[in-house]
C-alpha cells in the first residue's frame, strides 16, 4: 500500500508485519509514528528497537526472541529493526517460522531505506505488510500541503501547493519542514505567491543553508558531502562561491545590524520571518567569523576571476578557511 493509505488501514486493526520500505524519511517516519501511535501503550516497557546491519546468521534469532517476548500490561509490543536485509537461506532458516506464524501480541516495524540486491525481497512475502515510502509525486505531495494548511485554518490555493512541492523536489521531508514554517509565520488567512517565493527554499538555496548550518555545527562530511552534490549539478564551483558569499554577507549584515527584523527585511528584500531565522543562523557562527567568512569568500572569487588560481583551488581555500583555519 502507499503511505497515504496507511491511517486508514490501521483504523481496521494492527498487523503483524510492517515494512516500511522508501528513500523518503519523512514517509517512513511517520508510518512508524502512525504504527506506534495506534497500537503502543508504556512504550519504555513494550518498545525495543534493533539494528538490522547487525543481524546476520543465527544472530537473526535476537529478532525472533524480541518479537516473542510478552508485553507488559498491554495488548501489544512493538519491536522496530532497521535496515534488514537477510539473505533467501537466512530467511527460510532463521525468520520464515516466526514470520509465518506469528506471536499475537506483538509487532514488527521493518524500517529500510530500500531494497538491495542479492537479498530476500521482504515485500513480495505473503505474511509481510509493505508500505511504499518512496518519494511522492507532485500531486500527492500537493494534496498533502494543501489539506495541512487547511487544518491550520490557512487558505492555500492548489497551485502554490503545487509550487512548494516543485521547490522541494516532492521531499516531503523538506516539504513538511517549510510547510510547518509558512504555517508558523502566516498563522491565518491565505497564502499568496509572495509568501511562498521569499520563504520556501528552493532547491540549490536551501543546500545552501544546510551547509550553512554544516559550518555552525563544525559537520565538515555534511558540508562536503551538499558541496559535491552541488557541484555536481551545475557542472562548476563558481555559482557555489557566489551562492556561499551572498549568504555569508547577508548573515554578516543581519548579525551586526542594529535594525529591527523589518527594517532589515526591506533593507535585503526578505521577509521578517526570513530575516528572524537568518539571525538565529548567524549568531550561532558569530560576527567575528562570519566576517573572516565574507572575506575568504570574496577573495576566492576575486582569485578565480582573474585567472590567479582554478574553480577546484578556489573552493578549496575556502573550505579551510571555514573549517580548518
Amino acid at each position: 500500500m502507499k503511505f497515504t493509505e496507511l491511517k486508514n488501514d490501521i483504523a481496521s486493526g494492527a498487523k503483524s508485519i510492517y515494512l516500511l520500505e522508501g528513500d523518503d524519511a519523512y514517509f517512513r517516519m511517520k508510518g512508524e509514528e502512525l504504527i506506534k501511535s495506534a497500537f503502543l501503550q508504556m512504550p519504555e516497557l513494550n518498545f525495543s528497537t534493533l539494528d538490522g546491519e547487525s543481524l546476520k546468521g543465527s544472530r537473526l534469532t535476537d529478532l525472533t526472541s524480541a518479537v516473542r517476548a510478552v508485553p507488559f500490561m498491554s495488548e501489544k509490543r512493538i519491536v522496530k529493526v532497521t535496515s534488514l536485509h537477510p539473505t533467501e537461506n537466512e530467511y527460510d532458516t532463521y525468520l520464515k517460522k516466526t514470520f509465518e506464524n506469528f506471536p499475537p501480541d506483538s509487532i514488527l516495524i521493518i524500517v529500510n531505506t530500500e531494497y538491495k540486491k542479492g537479498v530476500v525481497d521482504l515485500k513480495r512475502k505473503g505474511c509481510i505488510t509493505y508500505v511504499d515510502c518512496g518519494r511522492a509525486d507532485e500531486e500527492a505531495v500537493a494534496k498533502w500541503a494543501y489539506l495541512t494548511f487547511k487544518r491550520a485554518g490557512i487558505i492555500a490555493s492548489v497551485d502554490l501547493c503545487n509550487t512548494i512541492a516543485s521547490y522541494c523536489l516532492c521531499n516531503m521531508s523538506r516539504v513538511a519542514l517549510e510547510v510547518e514554517k509558512l504555517i508558523d509565520y502566516k498563522k491565518e488567512g491565505a497564502l499568496t505567491r509572495e509568501d511562498v517565493d521569499a520563504l520556501v527554499f528552493k532547491d540549490a538555496d536551501y543546500r545552501i543553508y544546510e551547509m550553512t548550518n554544516a559550518v555552525a555545527r563544525r559537520d565538515f562530511g555534511k558540508f562536503v558531502a551538499i558541496e559535491n552534490e552541488l557541484c555536481r549539478k551545475d557542472g562548476d564551483e563558481a555559482p557555489l562561491l557566489s551562492g556561499l558569499f551572498s549568504y555569508f554577507k547577508n548573515l554578516l549584515t543581519i548579525c551586526s545590524s542594529r535594525q529591527s527584523d523589518a527594517e532589515l527585511a526591506k533593507l535585503l528584500k526578505m521577509k521578517e520571518y526570513g530575516v528572524k531565522k537568518s539571525r538565529e543562523q548567524a549568531q550561532a557562527i558569530g560576527a567575528e567569523k562570519l566576517k573572516a567568512y565574507v572575506t575568504a569568500v570574496y577573495d576566492a572569487i576575486s582569485r578565480l576571476k582573474s585567472g590567479l588560481t582554478l574553480p577546484k583551488n578556489a573552493l578549496q581555500t575556502v573550505n579551510n578557511k571555514l573549517f580548518f583555519d
